[in-house]
């Protein structure tokens, strides 16, 4: 196993939590830390704490500096005059991203754990860095937006192209279109962006086109590849080879960030995408060997969206460092060798899931039903891909 990464965590943004009810659950991260742990593939000398709160300097470098001081007001116990009018104002009044008390405080602990796991790789201090908590990247400079306050991802980018001066390919593998990212840097020819996601013609945001291309100087390093829903395992990683290694030659980065939502997954709640626990095997897989490939290895991680809280998220993001780590269980996740999960993690959990928990790091097949218009998806997908990558 490889040492040559770094596992960022801060236990504020647990407090990163819009009510009970809704599906943007912190506990996934107690979930993961927990399931790395039990397999004896998370020890604490591998765990980095991020300084906790980024100072105003930093967060408006994306953000509007009226955007931040109204999450300040919002974030308080008592939020100031009009708290309502000033909730619509930046989006913080809807039933995906409401304001609540400490938002600020949790919002900017995840921002400081991206920069941090940044500085960490382009130092040169590993080559490798994940951040659980960070991948917010549906939020705007001026509003929030599907569950993101502040944009971590696209604050980290920008500290990297201020401070170290390198191309970043970001690279969004949530099954929403990374748009709060895009857009911030759609007029920059030395961030690319690639995001792979079911079409909007169907799903929130609405966007991630084909024809999103990036305008002015950036014309040329966006990258949208729209998946039909109920796209399956073997045309998702299709889509995602064919259209990434294209981009990753033509581009050429100094560094990757990947932002890892997996709500693809056939069991996610809030998406039509129909993959299984495969894909999240194949991803950093195929990520890793990219940054050794492009970027001397300089590869940073982040969490993001999915809605499956316990069958689905923490199988996922534990992949992601398995696989940092060149653990032998992301080896043969890959392989498509069947392992079990750590019976400790298993049994601990249980009891709290409100579904049964899977036994294995990979998926049973014969539990996901196949989709009867296959066919059909996988050729409307490869019409996509043909577009995507028609200049490259």
């Amino acid at each position: 196993m490889s040492s040559d990464a770094l596992f960022f965590y801060h236990p504020d943004c647990s407090g990163y939590r819009f009510g009970e009810e809704h599906p943007f659950n912190p506990l996934r991260l107690a979930l993961t830390i927990d399931l790395l742990k039990a397999a004896g593939a998370l020890t604490e000398e591998q765990i980095a704490l991020p300084a906790h709160d980024p100072d105003n300097g930093l967060l408006t470098t994306v953000h509007r500096a009226d955007y931040v001081n109204a999450v300040k007001s919002l974030s308080g116990a008592n939020p100031g005059p009009e708290p309502d009018r000033l909730a619509k104002q930046y989006g913080l009044n809807t039933e995906d991203t409401p304001f609540f008390p400490g938002m600020h405080h949790a919002a900017a602990a995840i921002v400081s754990g991206s920069v941090a796991a940044a500085d960490a790789v382009m130092s040169g201090r590993v080559q490798h860095a994940y951040h659980l908590a960070g991948g917010l990247h549906h939020a705007f400079p001026e509003r929030a937006s599907g569950f993101c306050v502040y944009n971590d991802a696209a604050v980290a980018i920008n500290h990297i192209r201020r401070t170290y001066g390198a191309k970043v390919l970001y690279i969004d593998t949530d099954v929403h279109h990374g748009d709060g990212v895009q857009w911030v840097f759609y007029d920059d020819p030395d961030v690319c962006t690639y995001s792979i996601h079911e079409t909007g013609k169907f799903l929130f945001p609405g966007t991630g086109f084909v024809h999103e291309k990036g305008i002015d100087n950036g014309f040329g390093a966006c990258f949208n590849m729209p998946l039909e829903p109920y796209t399956e395992d073997d045309s998702w990683l299709e889509s995602f080879t064919i259209t990434l290694n294209k981009v990753v030659a033509a581009f050429k980065p100094d560094v990757i960030i990947s932002q890892h939502g997996c709500d693809a997954h056939a069991y996610d709640p809030l998406s039509h995408i129909h993959c299984s626990m495969r894909i999240y095997a194949e991803i950093p897989a195929i990520i890793h060997k990219l940054a050794h490939d492009y970027t001397n290895g300089r590869w940073i991680a982040l969490g993001g969206g999915g809605y499956d809280i316990y069958r689905v998220v923490p199988r996922a993001w534990s992949l992601v460092w398995l696989t940092m780590t060149e653990h032998p269980l992301a080896e043969a996740a890959v392989s498509g060798t069947t392992q079990r999960l750590p019976e400790g993690w298993l049994s601990k959990w249980a009891s709290s899931s409100p579904v049964p928990l899977p036994p294995h790091w990979l998926d049973d097949p014969l539990l996901i039903e196949p989709m009867p218009r296959r066919a059909e998806i996988e050729q409307m997908n490869r019409k996509t891909q043909a577009i995507v990558i028609q200049d490259l």
